[in-house]
């Protein structure tokens, strides 16, 4: 597995978890994506090729592809307010879904698959620019992301009184933009914060969670799979977790 990463800087942290590459070099292997409260821009290249740009929506179920010999991935993971301030759209018509768009979206069609610094660099300078023609931003909503993104992961009514925004006005967001309420993605959150500890074999729930029993449910619910089962990792087919173990 050849897998890199690239952070962002300034105020792309708000809206984009990171920059990512893999390359897959083996024969044709299947593999179950699992839900990590984000959704991805992905540019897929056989053969050095550009044969597909590619947008998720966000996953709330596991999903199994399929990634064939000589594939290379060049990917934004985004965070979920990128949707409506890059892409200016709700995203939740996406839901457990992917769309196709052209290739030379956002001039995706102008990188080798080798180009990954170029294409992580390029993009942070497109998406600046287009952030800034935006003008002001609802600072209820970069609030409420800044606060969830540290993993906190307070109770929706604790939310609600930090952000000085009703529960039943961000559920109404939620719904329109998302297509899940707020509850439902700090389960997301929670459970993708998890990811890393399993990888590492430490089975056991953290605060976040009331008990065992609970971190068990949490986790299969939106993978289908209980911890155990999840660091087992048999035949590295749940990649993230792949790639968590090795870092």
């Amino acid at each position: 597995m050849n897998y890199d990463e690239n952070r962002p800087r300034g105020i792309l942290k708000h809206f984009i978890k990171y920059f990512w590459t893999y390359e897959h070099t083996g024969e044709d292997a299947d593999y179950t994506i699992l839900p990590d409260a984000c959704f991805d821009l992905l540019a897929d290249f056989e053969g050095g090729v550009l044969q597909n740009v590619i947008l998720t929506g966000i996953w709330t179920k596991p999903v199994k592809v399929t990634v064939t010999k000589g594939t290379t991935l060049l990917a934004v993971r985004f965070k979920i307010l990128a949707a409506e301030y890059l892409f200016r759209r709700e995203i939740r018509s996406l839901l457990n879904t992917m769309i196709s768009l052209p290739t030379d979206f956002w001039n995706l069609h102008s990188y080798h698959s080798t180009e990954f610094e170029k294409f992580a660099e390029n993009l942070s300078s497109h998406m600046v620019m287009s952030l800034k023609q935006l003008g002001d931003m609802d600072k209820r909503k970069i609030k409420l992301f800044e606060i969830i993104s540290r993993e906190e992961c307070p109770s929706v009514k604790e939310l609600s009184e930090k952000v000085a925004w009703s529960s039943r006005q961000i559920n109404r967001y939620f719904n329109r933009q998302f297509g899940f309420p707020l509850k439902t993605y700090l389960n997301m959150v929670r459970c993708n914060a998890a990811y890393r500890d399993i990888s590492q074999g430490r089975l056991h729930p953290t605060q976040e969670y009331t008990d065992q029993a609970h971190f068990i449910k949490e986790v299969k619910k939106f993978t289908k799979e209980t911890p155990r089962q999840l660091y087992k990792n048999e035949n590295d087919r749940f990649l993230q977790l792949s790639v968590l173990a090795r870092k």
